[in-house]
């Protein structure tokens, strides 16, 4: 069967970058702006027009840079917090009294942009790093620390490592559920390889096994080695010796989650199935078929593995109750669901059975029937009276929760 690889990205910290790179816009503005209408005109102007120029142009020439941590390189934020602090130091010598009241540097709030980066980038240790060194700028700039040069330090500070440990929990959080949905993809892959091997390959061993020993000799040596392989297929299947997937981390776009299945010959086939036309072929002299008048239409991957379970509960049917059993397939159409029916007129199971049947590895009921109804959203019920046959009832609905379905 055709199958492409689809790539599933989740990154938490993306819309932080986009917000920074409107913050840098914002704050240049406002720098600007906030030089051109301050009360009295800087001592020397042509320090401040032409720090704020540099500062405009390296915004501006650098906003894509600031649109992921793959783009944010290490000399890249080197360069840009190199630009605060020189900007911060610049102050005094563009204004003298600067030193002596209270005021904006000439990056003003700019700065924490650079913090930030930092922050995004590589979490709340870098992001100390970066504020220490605004705040020791910040001090020499005012010559003695005052209570606002304090506090706006403080609050940088405070507010960088803040983000930076938040950044890094997020990417952990991030890796974390990208392997979770990783182990759920293989563990749906190994009991889609289990309905098969049960299906195809262990239905096959099971029947050698059984017509080697009845006809002795040879044939009986054939059986017995089958029957040796058929409980070691069952061992592996059972114990979900499957590899998983791969898991991976993009640190420009946040975790990756790749090889989900998809059925490329699928998606350009039709869109709904009528599953008549896959459980009519079971009819026969042993199994009446009773179906609608009108289609009954699902998706070709729900269709399929809809059958498939009926395929299976009439394997059953057929080892369990003998070949002289009787058996009857009911197909009911709901407005919201399909309802398959499989009855049969055998001894029935014992109670406890089924549990005892799961825990040797046989695990026709528990994947090929249960397992399958479940990756479509639906349920399978087992009714089964010892000496009164038993009832598979398969409901299906027609808008699947499940992924066979629509990727199968």
């Amino acid at each position: 069967m055709a199958r492409l690889e689809r790539v599933v990205r989740m990154s938490v910290e993306q819309p932080l970058w986009r917000a920074l790179t409107a913050y840098r816009v914002l704050t240049l503005i406002y720098a600007v702006l906030l030089a051109g209408f301050r009360d009295k005109t800087y001592d020397r102007p042509w320090v401040a027009i032409a720090f704020l120029a540099v500062m405009s142009i390296w915004t501006l020439a650098t906003l894509p840079r600031v649109a992921g941590a793959a783009s944010c390189t290490k000399r890249f934020l080197g360069i840009d917090l190199a630009i605060a602090l020189t900007g911060i130091l610049l102050t005094p010598l563009a204004d003298f009294s600067a030193q002596h009241v209270d005021g904006p540097t000439l990056p003003s709030i700019w700065t924490a942009g650079s913090v930030l980066a930092f922050a995004l980038k590589g979490g709340w240790r870098w992001a100390a790093f970066a504020s220490t060194l605004v705040a020791a700028a910040n001090i020499v700039e005012r010559g003695e620390p005052s209570r606002d040069t304090f506090h706006n330090v403080l609050l940088v500070w405070v507010a960088s490592i803040a983000i930076g440990y938040v950044v890094e929990v997020a990417r952990a959080s991030e890796r974390t559920l990208a392997r979770a949905l990783e182990i759920e993809a293989a563990t749906r892959e190994r009991e889609r390889l289990a309905r098969d091997i049960h299906d195809s390959v262990l239905q096959v061993l099971a029947m050698v096994q059984r017509r080697g020993s009845a006809l002795g000799g040879e044939a009986a040596e054939l059986g017995r080695m089958a029957g040796e392989q058929e409980v070691a297929l069952r061992t592996l299947v059972s114990s979900g010796l499957v590899p998983t997937t791969r898991v991976s981390e993009d640190t420009a776009e946040g975790a990756v989650v790749r090889t989900v299945d998809v059925d490329i010959d699928e998606e350009s086939g039709p869109s709904e199935c009528d599953l008549r036309t896959l459980l009519a072929r079971h009819a026969g002299s042993r199994v009446s078929f009773a179906e609608p008048g009108a289609p009954v239409l699902l998706a070709p991957g729900a269709a399929r593995e809809l059958a498939a379970a009926v395929s299976a509960a009439l394997d059953n049917v057929r080892v369990h109750a003998g070949e002289g059993a009787q058996a009857w397939i009911l197909v009911e159409d709901e407005p919201d669901e399909v309802i398959v029916t499989v009855r049969d007129d055998g001894p029935g199971i014992p109670e406890g059975r089924l549990d005892q049947a799961e825990g040797e590895g046989r695990l026709g009921v528990a994947l090929s029937i249960r397992g399958r109804l479940r990756e479509l959203g639906g349920t399978a019920e087992l009714i089964s009276v010892p000496g009164q046959g038993t009832e598979v009832e398969l409901k299906v609905p027609k808008v699947s929760r499940g992924k066979a379905g629509s990727a199968r």
